[in-house]
């Protein structure tokens, strides 16, 4: 697969056959760096092209340049890195990082998903749409990067826009999904881009007359107060937070503040917090193959043979919830999630037992992931079937 003639005093043309190639090689990520060749990951596998040329500093310069203008930013970053989006001719979408590497511009760019998936091709119970249908409240989506956050609320903003007439306002950085107004109005504001940051644009939306918020991620003091008004004060609200599960995403949110203003804040979040989302993804590593709607299998990975499956589980926060989150007994939550499946929530123990149960993780990686590994086997041996593999109600 040989690319056409490279002008590399071309940065734009060159990003643009970049972009091509990747497409074409149904690559996941591009990787560029001063003094090597492009690298592309397909089959999950990192590896240089050999049809293609090794970029100087110059070249990478110029490439890290074009990346930069699409941003607020316009230059690439003396010190750190710049985050950002674009789109290839075809429509296809990339997330992108110029970073610095010893005095010279690197490059890494993700293609992102062609299509929003349904819940079940997610791996997520279908119940779960249930909290598209809120009035107000906050919505969380735990998890550490890379576990599909961002893949789970566009699938809940796509509900919303299919099914309400409502107004939307999404802050993102960058914006990974485009949503076309359907039922709904929809307002993509990107980081970085028309705004400077996530607080910035999440006080200047309360003025913009939104029924539901989504704040990329909230992890900074004065985001996460303004956040918990906007819920407070009649609307919707959905964040990404980095945490390991959901009771962990109480305790991450409420430690951002003073020790003075947390039992108040514990008081605030009984309140408004509707549901945690907690998941991440793992390697399929059983011994069965997994059904096309458990996948998580993008177009990349679905042409790199690469299987990941979803681990997850629910938080819905009822009234013996909410009690315990005000009063600070978080520990005692995770019995009631264990036995809450009438209202809607599962362990993530739970959920390894069914992936074990229907050979789609092995052995070790179930008890590697469990809080009870024995418990969970003993549940996997006596589990009916799937409750996370349900028909998309749309």
């Amino acid at each position: 697969m040989s690319p056409p003639a490279i002008n590399l005093e071309n940065p734009s043309e060159l990003l643009n056959q970049l972009l091509d190639a990747t497409i074409q090689r149904k690559a996941s990520d591009l990787h560029l760096s001063a003094n090597h060749a492009p690298h592309f990951r397909q089959q999950g596998l990192l590896a240089a092209a050999e049809d293609w040329p090794v970029f100087d500093s110059e070249t990478m310069a110029g490439l890290a340049t074009t990346l930069a203008e699409l941003t607020l930013a316009k230059n690439p970053p003396h010190i750190g890195a710049l985050d950002g989006a674009l789109s290839a001719h075809e429509g296809t979408r990339f997330r992108f990082n110029v970073y610095r590497r010893s005095g010279a511009f690197s490059i890494a760019l993700r293609r992102l998903e062609d299509r929003i998936r349904s819940l079940p091709e997610l791996g997520l119970p279908s119940d779960l749409y249930s909290l598209a249908d809120y009035s107000h409240g906050l919505v969380l989506i735990a998890g550490p990067t890379g576990s599909g956050k961002s893949t789970t609320l566009a699938t809940l903003i796509d509900r919303i826009n299919q099914t309400r007439a409502c107004h939307v306002i999404t802050i993102e950085d960058p914006i990974e999904y485009l949503h076309t107004s359907q039922k709904a109005l929809v307002d993509q504001r990107e980081v970085g881009h028309d705004t400077r940051n996530f607080n910035e644009a999440l006080v200047a939306s309360l003025r913009q007359d939104p029924d539901v918020i989504l704040v990329g991620e909230i992890r900074d003091l004065d985001t996460i107060r303004t956040a918990i008004t906007a819920a407070e004060t009649g609307h919707l609200v959905f964040a990404t937070i980095h945490s390991g599960d959901c009771i962990g995403s109480i305790d991450r949110l409420v430690s951002v503040f003073h020790s003075d203003e947390q039992p108040g804040i514990r008081r605030q979040l009984a309140m408004i917090l509707r549901a945690v989302v907690s998941q991440r993804l793992i390697i399929a590593d059983g011994n069965k193959s997994t059904p096309e709607q458990t996948e998580i299998e993008s177009e990349n990975a679905k042409a790199a043979k690469t299987k990941l499956v979803l681990a997850s589980e629910t938080m819905k926060v009822t009234s013996p919830v909410s009690n315990l989150i005000a009063q600070g007994k978080d520990t005692h939550i995770y019995s009631i999630m264990e036995t809450g499946r009438a209202d809607g929530m599962y362990t993530l123990d739970e959920c390894l037992a069914q992936l074990l149960r229907e050979g789609k993780i092995s052995d070790r990686t179930a008890k590697g992931l469990s809080k009870n590994p024995d418990v969970m086997l003993s549940r996997a041996s006596r589990m009916r079937p799937s409750r996370f593999v349900v028909a998309d109600p749309r």
